[in-house]
């Protein structure tokens, strides 16, 4: 193929983001001299996050609609026709041969003003139960790449391609524990390290566990890793010392899985995609807080198979103490929930998402 241009769009989360960037970097590898260019949401977390990964982003003016009333409901339709006007002129002045669109605000304007263009245009679902954006744009777009089965019931059958969740290239690495990954965060590899993660942009409830078992931790000799989020790291960071590594977001999330002997995590999707390719002993406690509790679902279908420990959110105080005792006491039992998470990971998804994105280029 000849020189090459791709937009792509996701954002809001990095369940959004890095799925992005990991397909925008297996295109990257296969196509050197390709241009790449992100579309995200003006004041969202990839406009931060997308220039860091080397890529350069254009913002549009556009945010979703508040569950609750707001009166910032009311100028949702002049940016969605704003958004849709500003995707209009950036593709007409870029001139992609495809565009992606991984989810969040952003890529409903660019990928619906893509697909009335012609221009070949795919995107990638996450999830079990799908985004409201993915599932309008399911009726324009040329192909919709899903990391679970059953998803005709959400999407033309026809377009879908059961691939996984792109994951970043840092990731495919080995993940053994290592002394170079604890000493990043000032930890001694010879004792237990906790991960504990909350989503990018942190968990409440998490973070008030974490907070609420810190004598534990000394008690076990067990030293945390506890990425609160940005929103959370100011009521958090008085409790950074020594054994315990208080941080608003992880950079290096390559070094802080090698580092970890258990992690305890949220389970949107591209977490359980990730935690399946680290093959460490997870505790999962969904966010009951998500659309048709999605995260449960993601969970049980984990700690079904004995590849991961479900905790529920209301019984996470109550039970915290037993289900990380356990996980202390025997490292027969997480190297067996270590091995079985890792039999389900699909290390291949960037790979098999871009053959998709250049069949499309090819057939336009």
């Amino acid at each position: 193929m000849s020189q090459l241009k791709f937009i792509l769009s996701g954002g809001g989360t990095g369940g959004h983001i890095y799925p992005a960037i990991a397909i925008a970097d297996e295109l990257k590898k296969r196509h050197p001299d390709a241009e790449i260019l992100f579309v995200g949401a003006k004041g969202r977390m990839e406009m931060e996050k997308i220039p860091q990964a080397g890529y350069t982003i254009e913002g549009l003016w556009i945010s979703g609609l508040q569950r609750s009333l707001s009166l910032s409901n009311l100028s949702f339709p002049f940016k969605v026709i704003k958004s849709i006007f500003q995707s209009r002129k950036i593709l007409n002045r870029f001139k992609p041969d495809a565009v992606i669109g991984t989810g969040g605000f952003a890529s409903g304007p660019l990928l619906y003003a893509a697909a009335s263009k012609k221009i070949p245009t795919l995107i990638q679902e996450q999830n079990s139960y799908p985004g409201i954006t993915n599932k309008i744009l399911s009726k324009k777009v040329n192909a919709i790449c899903v990391a679970y089965e059953n998803m005709e019931r959400y999407f033309p059958k026809s377009k879908l391609l059961l691939t996984g969740n792109p994951l970043r290239s840092d990731l495919t690495g080995v993940m053994m524990k290592n002394k170079t990954a604890a000493t990043h965060f000032g930890l001694d590899s010879n004792k237990i390290i906790l991960l504990v993660l909350g989503g990018s942009l942190g968990a409440r409830n998490i973070n008030m566990l974490i907070e609420n078992n810190r004598e534990y931790f000394i008690q076990k000799d067990v030293q945390v890793i506890w990425q609160t989020g940005k929103y959370y790291f100011n009521n958090y960071k008085k409790y950074d010392r020594e054994t315990i590594r208080v941080v608003p977001f992880i950079n290096r999330m390559d070094l802080a899985y090698q580092a970890a002997d258990i992690i305890f995590s949220r389970s949107g999707a591209l977490s359980v995609s990730e935690l399946s390719l680290v093959g460490k002993a997870v505790v999962f406690i969904p966010s009951p807080n998500v659309a048709e509790d999605h995260q449960t679902k993601n969970a049980k279908a984990i700690a079904s198979q004995d590849a991961a420990i479900l905790l529920e959110e209301k019984q996470a105080e109550k039970d915290f103490k037993s289900i990380l005792s356990s996980l202390l006491e025997s490292e027969s039992e997480r190297n067996l929930l270590g091995k079985a998470i890792k039999k389900l990971a699909r290390p291949d998804a960037a790979q098999r998402i871009v053959d998709e994105i250049e069949k499309l280029i090819k057939k336009a």
